[in-house]
């Protein structure tokens, strides 16, 4: 989760969303808690609202306008969105929310009288956008969804957005497999799931008997994560349990094949000067590492070595160079003869995000 322009960065997925609109399944009923309740993204709503044209090209003006009255003040002011990509995404909201798209070119024609079939009311695309501007609220969570791989996740409110340089866990995890069939097999665990983006990944690789367990201590994310994970009809593939990092996985002691996490690691000092949209908005719970950013990192690691079995993998994702280095001396003065094969890989940026190895 790096946690700067990344939020706003053009996923190349994007191209495919004419191929993934529709569900996987049918939406997945997921049983909840009373006090939860799962936002259905805008794209996979029914089609029950309707609009004029001209009426909808008022909105789309005025929409426009609250666009380019931003210019770069968001980006001078922490690195926020610009005009430009507030026009992508309002692009993105209206193929999101009306039937259909040719229409978006003819938003020019005066006083078309032709109705529009819409997956919102026209009344709530005012408020979100408002919102989107005003509030500075993620893109994502106004749309409800955010397209990670290959996939199209549902997002909300309490459930971090997965990042696209935490995409590369799984090619991590594809690389390891390619090294060692019986990890294919095997039972894996993704801690601190949020919306269960790396617990699906893995699980479109793994092999007929490989099995996934994701834990997130948030009854949302966990909400989130069993909707997404049903949705892609994964629901034998991937358990999704509620409970802090290993608490949920006590059955398992010593049988895992592989652990991944992207887990909380931004010193509490620095959350306050993070972009708006996450600072404000996202949960501090999936951002807080504390004082150094590194409690859960430690957490994880020494939980790892009695949870993996002999020749299982770990890939976790750090806040960069200075954590990576810090968890690879930890893990060869900590536990000498435990762990193997460290690796520190970059992102897509460069930066040293990753850190991989074995256990012995």
């Amino acid at each position: 989760m790096k946690l700067s322009s990344s939020l706003f960065s053009v996923p190349g997925i994007r191209t495919l969303r004419a191929n993934l609109r529709r569900p996987i399944s049918s939406s997945p009923k997921v049983s909840l808690p009373s006090a939860i309740k799962l936002k259905t993204p805008i794209f996979l709503r029914p089609l029950q609202f309707s609009a004029s044209l001209s009426d909808l090209k008022k909105w789309h003006k005025w929409a426009k306008g609250m666009a380019l009255s931003v210019g770069s003040t968001f980006v001078d002011l922490d690195n926020g969105p610009d005009s430009t990509l507030l026009f992508r995404e309002l692009n993105w909201f209206m193929e999101d929310s009306i039937e259909d798209h040719s229409l978006i070119s003819q938003l020019g024609v005066q006083n078309n009288p032709e109705n529009v079939r819409l997956r919102a009311s026209l009344d709530e695309l005012y408020t979100l956008w408002k919102q989107r501007i005003e509030e500075r609220r993620p893109f994502q969570y106004i749309v409800g969804c955010e397209h990670w791989r290959d996939l199209v996740l549902s997002v909300q409110e309490g459930v971090l957005i997965p990042r696209p340089e935490t995409e590369f866990i799984v090619d991590l995890v594809e690389d390891a497999l390619s090294s060692n069939g019986e990890l294919a097999e095997g039972l894996w665990a993704d801690l601190g799931t949020g919306s269960g983006a790396i617990a699906i990944g893995i699980g479109r690789i793994l092999g007929a008997s490989g099995r996934v367990i994701a834990t997130d201590l948030s009854p949302v994310a966990v909400a989130v994560a069993s909707f997404n994970v049903q949705r892609y009809g994964l629901q034998g593939m991937i358990e999704v349990r509620e409970g802090s990092w290993f608490e949920p996985l006590k059955d398992v002691e010593g049988k895992l094949a592989g652990i991944v996490s992207n887990p909380p690691y931004i010193p509490s000092d620095d959350i306050s000067g993070l972009q708006a949209e996450v600072g404000r908005h996202e949960p501090r719970l999936a951002l807080d590492g504390g004082i150094s950013g590194m409690n859960d990192l430690l957490h994880i690691i020494n939980g790892a070595a009695s949870k993996l079995k002999p020749k299982g993998f770990f890939a976790f994702e750090t806040n960069g160079q200075k954590q990576c280095k810090f968890l690879k001396d930890y893990m060869e003065s900590s536990y000498p003869g435990i762990f193997c094969n460290f690796n520190i890989v970059s992102d897509f940026a460069g930066v040293e995000r990753f850190v991989t190895g074995f256990r012995q």
